[in-house]
């Protein structure tokens, strides 16, 4: 099973300004509203969410994680760091 990152803003461009901030490209945003990407190597995603809390202050999004089917994790400035290290504890290839 591949875990995800989904990002949804109620602000319009807010997702795409902070997607072309982060991977320093043009990302195409289908819905501006919402972004959805999963990972196959889940240690991957530790990226994305340490940029997400080092820049919550510059945009308004909301950012959940599925590491299990059917159970989305809501990411914040409380939960970041233990997020990233469980993701080395668990998948630690």
């Amino acid at each position: 099973m591949n875990v995800s990152v989904n990002l949804y803003s109620t602000k319009e461009n807010e997702i795409t300004k902070f997607l072309n901030k982060f991977y320093d490209n043009k990302e195409k945003i289908i819905e501006n509203k919402t972004w959805f990407k999963e990972y196959q190597n889940p240690i991957e995603m530790a990226d994305i969410i340490g940029v997400f809390i080092d820049n919550s202050d510059k945009f308004q999004i909301n950012m959940w994680v599925c590491l299990d089917e059917g159970f989305l994790l809501n990411v914040t400035e409380n939960n970041a760091d233990k997020i990233i290290r469980y993701l080395y504890e668990r998948y630690p290839y």
